[in-house]
């Protein structure tokens, strides 16, 4: 393995938004990264005007990261008190608050404020750059007060919150529309042309647990190491470590689609990936009688991130939200090691060849070489008059993109999923309100995951077949903020990706080479532990 270091030059602010920046990096790595040979990325330099502090670490053959700094001397951020709009949660109903809203509102706001003694500021949001959503003016944000650390603020906020408006501490260093003070990014380049390995999806042989990603690197002994997609996190939603999103592990399909979303599909072992929308869809069939299946490896009734037909209160992708089915069937694989969900509706268990062992109450555990159905409502019904013991079931399993395409895959294939598309094509082409992480309509739901700065974990896939994960570090003021769903967009294309997507970020975001975690995720107790993760594993040697 070898490190060079090279030394950072000059900032210099081109465009809004720190696009010119981004692009800035993106050139420089591009130009070493993706150079012919070594000796060729030993000899090229960053442009000047970039900004740049960075480092390469040749980790084996066709495995290179690279950690970049974007740091702008001229940003300004500062800890303010930002006032909440008053809003109506579209699909349910329920009053909630937004963390912008109409002119109108903003203008009568500010009056309010100045009424009760204090300054306030409006400031104008506009529609990032969705392929899905309007153009111009998103809303306005109404803040009070400038302050160096977030304890001054907090006395402020108590002001406000006493005066009767309803507030929140933030930094503006997030705010997409200015400047960062600083994106720590690290960037692996893998070439499965000279890749002596494989990269495949791992979720440590079992689908009910969590594990850091790090953990998972070091037991497995890969290169190389980054976090996955979306999963369960809370008991409320479903099995913790569960995914909330398609996924397939060796061939095996373990749980289902939540819609049509972004997927990393990683075929032949990684030698061919590409990013696309996929769905799932999984039927059973008794004889001529057959019934869809809706979930894999997960609580029947209880669907995260939606995405489901028939499901409550919406059928279409709804990140963070867990919606409901009254008439639910769920399969559970081996891969299921964690006890099996109890409750009403009725359970058979298969043997390996699909036969009928057992048909009763819920709850147990997957057999080693079987697998188990779950049926609540009216999928209960249908496994009680077609499922009796000694009856074989047939499952088909269907995964398509978004132009049906089926997606056929073996045992050397995986696939990892998120939201949303972020390249399609060559082109920033994200459509965060179709893959439901940002709803026009409803200003209370996904603006701070998308438009506002988070730590972030990207994939992505160049002209020439290389797969490009990405890390940027989030939520630590003037050490790295983040990037918007934007940004990270820009910047992947900034890479040379034609394909592109946002897998899970936030506390999940990690990176880990030889075994080692290299980045700094924002959780206060250090790494988080996740339900999937991307590994490259070595082969036959490194350098």
């Amino acid at each position: 393995m070898s490190v060079t270091a090279e030394s950072p030059r000059r900032t210099t602010r081109r465009g809004k938004q720190g696009v010119g920046r981004s692009i800035a990096l993106g050139t420089a790595l591009a130009l070493v990264a993706f150079a012919p040979s070594a000796a060729a990325s030993a000899r090229t330099a960053a442009p000047a005007g970039s900004g740049i502090a960075w480092t390469t670490q040749q980790v084996a053959p066709g495995v290179q990261v690279r950690t970049g700094v974007l740091s702008d001397a001229d940003a300004a951020g500062a800890w303010t008190v930002t006032v909440q709009a008053p809003a109506v949660n579209r699909l349910t109903g329920a009053a909630t608050w937004a963390p912008l809203g109409d002119r109108d509102w903003a203008d009568a706001t500010a009056g309010r404020l100045r009424s009760a003694g204090f300054e306030p500021r409006l400031e104008q949001v506009v529609w990032d750059e969705y392929s899905d959503t309007p153009r111009g003016t998103m809303g306005w944000q109404v803040r009070v007060g400038r302050y160096a650390t977030q304890a001054e603020t907090g006395t402020l906020n108590s002001a406000l919150k006493a005066a009767g408006f309803r507030t929140t501490v933030e930094w503006t260093g997030y705010d997409g529309r200015q400047p960062a003070d600083a994106q720590r990014i690290h960037v692996a380049v893998v070439d499965p042309a000279r890749l002596r390995g494989t990269i495949e999806v791992s979720d440590g042989g079992d689908v009910a647990d969590r594990e850091k990603t790090s953990t998972v690197a070091a037991r497995l002994g890969s290169l190389l190491g980054v976090n996955g997609g979306f999963f369960i996190t809370a008991d409320e939603d479903g099995v913790q470590g569960t995914m909330a999103g398609l996924s397939a592990v060796h061939g095996e399909l373990e749980s289902m689609a939540a819609g049509s979303r972004a997927a990393l599909i990683l075929q032949d072992g990684g030698r061919h990936p590409r990013v696309a929308d996929l769905s799932t869809t999984v039927t059973v069939r008794a004889g001529s009688a057959r019934h869809a299946v809706q979930g894999i490896n997960r609580v029947p009734g209880k669907v995260r991130n939606c995405g489901r037909p028939g499901a409550v209160p919406t059928e279409l992708p709804r990140h963070d939200t867990t919606c409901s089915l009254a008439d639910d069937l769920v399969k559970f694989t081996s891969a299921f090691r964690a006890q099996l969900p109890t409750g009403p509706g009725v359970q058979v268990v298969l043997d390996r060849r699909g036969v009928v062992v057992s048909s009763g109450e819920r709850g147990g555990v997957v057999p080693a070489q079987g697998s188990v159905l779950q049926g609540t409502g009216e999928a209960a019904a249908w496994l009680t008059e077609h499922a009796g013991v000694g009856r074989r079931l047939t499952l088909r399993e269907d995964v398509r993109d978004a132009s049906g395409r089926q997606v056929r895959l073996g045992p050397d294939d995986s696939i990892v999923s998120a939201a949303p598309t972020l390249v399609e094509d060559g082109r920033v082409h994200i459509d965060a309100a179709t893959e439901g992480t940002l709803d026009p309509l409803d200003l209370s739901f996904g603006f701070a995951w998308s438009n506002v700065r988070q730590p972030r974990t990207l994939a992505g896939v160049d002209r020439h077949g290389r797969l490009l994960l990405v890390t940027v570090d989030g939520r630590r003021p003037g050490v790295s903020e983040g990037f918007t769903l934007a940004e990270a967009a820009r910047f992947m294309r900034s890479l040379g990706a034609v394909q592109a997507l946002n897998l899970d970020g936030g506390g999940s975001t990690t990176m880990a080479v030889d075994g080692a975690l290299v980045n700094g995720p924002s959780d206060a107790t250090g790494e988080r532990a996740v339900g999937d993760t991307i590994q490259v594993l070595a082969g036959d040697g490194r350098d």
